[in-house]
């Protein structure tokens, strides 16, 4: 599998490494990816064998009727449909230009199902990074599955039968495990449709999601950006993305809402990349 670049596949393996869940070997520069298609699990390898100038893969595991499905959502999470070069281009002529030169063909690689995403979403919540992987990784190995040697989210429906105090017993907070279970459920009775989300604006997938316990602005513009690879989304409120800033242009102390307003102004529509590059930058 071929395709235009520039995309470092390189810069992909090392952030999805970060996550002790992911099966990455940065070595054989592949990954395997836990994939529900039509509710059945499937595990791809996905392995780099071209250049970030001239991108090419091979995909292992795959074979038979599904084949189709599985490479459309491989496309999916990893975004091979989108021209990196025209996000490159754009950031040129704006404070960002070192950041895109420094991780040059960087893409935006989603999380693998968005169920994944918006539960792991509401377990970072105000947590610092390795204490929320380590978090997730407790609830996936206690209470998802493994195939091939890798580890699957636990389904909708096996969430939405817990209780509070399971999940306290992995260090949830009771107000997360709240949180988490009532996500699950509402999934569960159909009063959310993860899968009709993809055909919804972000402001509608914000009017549909903020009524959920647990569930704020934050949450939604990860989510967004995260499960549905949106290409337009900044979290201000997000401390990382602050400390970048404030790294990047060094301010004494971190950059206020008014300033961060104005400094993105000339980073539509990639405001979603911008934000990528900036969580890069202090990874």
């Amino acid at each position: 599998m071929e395709f235009a670049g520039p995309y470092n596949f390189d810069l992909v393996l090392s952030r999805l490494a970060l996550d002790p869940l992911h099966q990455v070997d940065v070595a054989d520069r592949s990954v395997k990816v836990p994939l529900f298609i039509e509710k059945k699990p499937f595990v791809a390898t996905v392995k780099a064998v071209g250049t970030t100038e001239h991108p090419a893969f091979e995909v292992n595991g795959i074979e038979g009727e599904m084949e189709e499905k599985l490479i459309q959502e491989l496309k999916r999470i990893f975004q091979w449909d989108i021209s990196l070069l025209s996000v490159y281009e754009h950031f040129q002529q704006t404070d960002l230009k070192k950041l895109f030169e420094t991780h040059f063909g960087t893409p935006l690689v989603l999380d693998f199902h968005p169920y994944n995403c918006l539960v792991k979403c509401i377990v970072h919540q105000q947590l610092n990074l390795k204490f929320a992987y380590t978090l997730t990784h407790r609830f996936v190995t206690t209470y998802g599955f493994q195939k091939e040697g890798v580890w699957f989210y636990p389904q909708p429906e096996r969430v939405a039968e817990l209780t509070v105090e399971e999940l306290r017993e992995l260090q949830f907070s009771t107000r997360k495990a709240e949180y988490v279970i009532n996500l699950s459920k509402q999934i569960v009775n159909g009063n959310l449709q993860l899968d009709n989300l993809q055909q919804k604006s972000d402001e509608e997938i914000m009017a549909e999601l903020l009524p959920l316990r647990g569930i704020g602005p934050w949450t939604v513009q990860n989510f967004l950006l995260f499960g549905l690879g949106r290409n337009n989304l900044f979290p201000i409120a997000d401390i990382g993305i602050q400390n970048a800033i404030k790294k990047l242009l060094q301010l004494e102390k971190k950059p206020t809402k008014e300033q961060m307003e104005e400094l993105i102004v000339n980073w539509h529509p990639y405001l979603s990349y911008a934000s990528l590059y900036l969580w890069r930058s202090i990874e």
